[in-house]
């Protein structure tokens, strides 16, 4: 249930300036990490090239990468609950600069590796911290539309990639895109120390968020307690299932995306930055809307998310099921389906807010996160190992993309029959709930 506690540090009806300040700071550290994580989708064929490496191997830079942050979410969740967002995103913003630089000097496959579990580590921080400093600051009415712009100006990270960066890439080589992103990282990490604060009460930021009942989130429950509480809660195994479903986003724009459009499609280094802007830009503007959606179906938002799910999956069964290579136009429409129905993934981290005692908000957001990263970890290796199975070696065609794609299918298959049962699951304990509240 809800903490009823924690009334005090709600934040009033009214949107403060200092609020917009503290969000918009936490935003850019989560555009920083979502060009860390995308810069390696712009990047695959060329390091095809520079590692000397096959579609299986380059897969595991993802691999790696969405499983390090997706088995770090519960640990940097209990982190950011205890020491606060502001000093993890300074702390995150630092590590993924030392990730960027590192992959940026080196020709070894393994110490970019190394550099992968780096930056994915330092990827975690950010929107965790993002969703640890919402209900302190932004008014809970206006929370579901600051979750769903949270997420969709992230993307700006992915237009950093698919345009800039992609540019620094071609110009100036695999040294300098990559060390000018460590730069970057470090002027995000000044930024977040001298703008964000945890809370309104405590607006220099030197101390913990408190916690419910008054007492420092450093000196709440212990780790195991806090872990035990969050695994139990049905509504955090939703919200697993909720981001779980929706992960192709995920895989598109961080690996496979780029090759299936200009190795598989014929499409030139341009149009595939052309498209996936077009991704970003979507993923931008749908968000207030999905967040007004989201606020307004309530407990009615798995139901949403079965919707969209199927949507975008029949999107793509469409997009593959010609034997000839799609069109620009044909990947465009895909573009907007995906992207305009991908963020509903969001929808569990609000239902994590409103079900969930807020000492754990970090943590039950962070389990819940884990799905989308964990499906698109086994996905994209999957669909690597397909790749190099059926291309014998050679150039990777649109047969071989077909194929490999088959591979998120089944993954999906699975996320779909756990959202279906976390959703029964889920409306049982609020039935038992408001059983025992009556019997009180």
């Amino acid at each position: 249930m809800p903490d009823s506690t924690a009334k005090a540090s709600v934040p009033s009806d009214r949107l403060s300036r200092r609020a917009l300040m503290v969000w918009s700071a936490g935003v850019v550290a989560y555009i920083l990490a979502i060009t860390g994580r995308t810069s390696m989708g712009v990047a695959g064929v060329p390091a095809l090239e520079h590692f000397q490496i096959d579609a299986s191997r380059l897969a595991v830079f993802t691999s790696v990468q969405v499983g390090v942050y997706a088995c770090v979410q519960i640990p940097m969740g209990m982190l950011i609950d205890r020491f606060g967002a502001r000093r993890m995103l300074v702390v995150g913003a630092l590590l993924m600069g030392v990730g960027q630089v590192l992959l940026g000097l080196t020709s070894s496959y393994p110490v970019a590796i190394l550099a992968r579990v780096i930056v994915g580590t330092a990827d975690a921080t950010a929107f965790l911290s993002v969703m640890r400093i919402l209900p302190a600051w932004i008014p809970i009415r206006k929370t579901p539309v600051f979750t769903q712009l949270t997420g969709g100006l992230g993307y700006v990270g992915q237009f950093m990639s698919a345009v800039p960066f992609s540019m620094l890439l071609h110009s100036q080589g695999w040294s300098t895109a990559f060390v000018s992103l460590g730069a970057g990282s470090v002027l995000v990490a000044l930024l977040a120390w001298v703008v964000v604060a945890d809370s309104p009460e405590t607006p220099d930021a030197q101390e913990p968020p408190a916690a419910a009942g008054g007492k420092r989130a450093g000196r709440g429950p212990s780790v195991g307690a806090a872990l035990a509480f969050v695994v139990r809660h049905p509504a955090c195994w939703l919200g697993f299932f909720i981001h779980f479903t929706l992960m192709s986003q995920i895989v598109f724009t961080l690996l496979w995306g780029v090759p299936l459009m200009t190795l598989g499609m014929g499409l030139s280094e341009s149009e595939a930055s052309g498209i996936l802007v077009l991704n970003m830009v979507v993923s931008v503007l749908v968000g207030p809307v999905l967040g007004v959606i989201s606020a307004r179906a309530g407990r009615r938002r798995p139901e949403v998310v079965i919707v969209a799910t199927l949507a975008v999956a029949v999107s793509w069964v469409v997009f593959f099921a010609s034997p000839d290579p799609r069109s620009l136009v044909a990947v465009a429409v895909v573009n907007v389906i995906v992207p305009g129905l991908a963020p509903a993934a969001n929808y569990g981290f609000d239902t994590v807010r409103e079900e969930v005692d807020r000492r754990f908000t970090a943590t039950a957001t962070g389990l819940s996160n884990m799905g989308g990263f964990l499906a698109a970890m086994v996905a994209a290796q999957a669909a690597g190992f397909v790749l190099d199975a059926v291309s014998d070696g050679g150039d990777y065609t649109w047969s071989d993309f077909r194929t490999a794609w088959c591979a998120l299918g089944v993954v999906w298959g699975i996320g779909f029959i756990g959202l279906l049962v976390s959703r029964v699951t889920m409306q049982r304990w609020r039935a038992a709930e408001a059983s025992r509240a009556t019997g009180q």
